[in-house]
């Protein structure tokens, strides 16, 4: 890593702590990804992004906030981060996928809360994440009661908007989630001091739909029957995408696209012929949090595709970008948002019609579907999940899991008796 310590004092961080998790993570990464061999060359990319982490992107976006952009911290795919780029603000996520948060967020939080919003207030209390420290406001929604508990501890120094998710999907619930838009809206111009014109929401709407489509293009390359890119690689790509700036992402994306279609043609596959092809379905998997797929990996098995908030539901449909008034782009922006199936809705058919859709266009050989542990929404889908799944003649696999490594070998041994159950 290069040395922004001066920034990370001025930031106000512990810098004792943050050493400590700087140490760890390059042992860790180079473990799992760069022990991996004939990767595209394309990578290169998101390697050198997470060599510097907590370094290039925090400068840039302090640099940013010196010519007067504001930054807003996100947590979920819900918010809509083009109503943030219309008002010239920037979006990026927030750290939350490392046991190292953990024990931080159980000082506040009970040892019965899910992992992912336990190291989520634990990074900020601890002051071991920069993005926590820049970000000027946190964005937060109502999609479980975990996280409304946690938005007030966040709240508490750092002003915090919080958007009200409807629990189904009518057509009152989508009116609503327009009128919410529309307030959030109202923050970000309060915020930044600029006002959200019909065509800068419009020029931003395709900024992120370009990027969608982008993101889209790799994993159209994971469908094919030679795998020319690891489901751990794909997997960096997208967690990085939250944070990365939305046109240099979808440059990225396609540039790392324009490869794996080369190598399609070439023949080119980073797995053995007859590999097992698995797609993950469930909760999501935050950076660093790599341990299911790593352990997929090397258990005989490559991921395919991953149903999951990190995965395809951040950037399946687009928003329409014919609407001329803001009234029009808000609803085009619900309809959008509100057709991701997260387990908070019910009903949630779309995500069972979601889930299978996938299973037959990525020809998978098997499901493993991931919970975190204490995330009831999706323990308690993952029974008509893995019904469906089984109705449709597709083996299923169901693990609860957290960011610990103790159950690792529990898990391999689990993963390779599914693998070698397919065979």
């Amino acid at each position: 890593m290069a040395n922004y310590v001066e920034m990370w004092k001025e930031l106000g961080m512990d810098l004792e702590n943050h050493d400590a998790l700087c140490q760890v993570l390059p042992t860790a990464f180079g473990d799992v990804y760069l022990s991996q061999e004939n990767r595209p060359a394309a990578m290169d990319f998101w390697d050198m992004v997470v060599a510097d982490i907590h370094g290039i992107r925090p400068a840039e976006l302090i640099e940013a906030q010196k010519k007067g952009q504001k930054v807003f911290g996100t947590f979920c795919v819900y918010v809509p981060d083009e109503v943030v780029l219309a008002a010239n603000g920037i979006v990026t996520g927030l750290c939350g996928g490392s046991q190292f948060w953990v024990s931080g967020g159980e000082k506040v939080l009970p040892k019965s809360t899910c992992p992912l919003i336990k190291a989520s207030v634990g990074a900020r209390l601890d002051r071991t994440c920069p993005f926590f420290r820049i970000a000027d406001m946190y964005v937060g929604e109502t999609t479980c009661d975990g996280k409304k508990k946690a938005w007030e501890i966040l709240g508490k120094d750092v002003p915090m908007h919080v958007m009200d998710m409807p629990q189904m999907k009518r057509e009152k619930d989508i009116k609503k989630w327009a009128e919410e838009i529309a307030d959030f809206a109202a923050v970000v111009e309060k915020m930044t001091g600029n006002t959200i014109e019909p065509e800068n929401l419009n020029h931003a709407i395709h900024i992120v739909n370009e990027k969608r489509k982008a993101l889209a293009r790799v994993y159209e390359a994971r469908k094919a029957e030679k795998l020319p890119i690891s489901g751990k690689d794909a997997l960096l790509m997208m967690q990085i995408a939250f944070f990365d700036d939305p046109v240099r992402c979808a440059q990225m994306a396609n540039r790392l696209a324009d490869e794996l279609e080369q190598r399609i043609a070439d023949g080119v596959s980073v797995f053995p012929a007859g590999t097992k092809r698995i797609m993950v379905t469930g909760t999501p998997m935050a950076i660093p949090n790599w341990k299911l797929h790593h352990i997929i990996e090397t258990s005989g098995a490559a991921v395919v595709c991953e149903e999951t908030c990190t995965g395809t539901r951040y950037f399946e449909r687009l928003v329409d970008e014919s609407k001329e008034t803001l009234e029009e782009q808000y609803r085009a922006l619900a309809e959008r948002y509100m057709g991701i199936n997260c387990a908070c809705f019910t009903p949630n058919t779309g995500r069972i019609d979601d889930i299978l859709r996938l299973a037959k266009e990525y020809h998978v050989d098997g499901v493993i579907d991931v919970n975190l542990k204490f995330c009831c929404l999706y323990d308690t889908e993952g029974y008509t999940v893995e019904a469906a799944l089984k109705e449709a003649g597709i083996p299923v696999l169901g693990i609860e899991t957290d960011y610990d490594d103790a159950d690792a070998e529990q898990l391999r041994t689990r993963i390779e008796a599914f693998v070698e159950m397919l065979g």
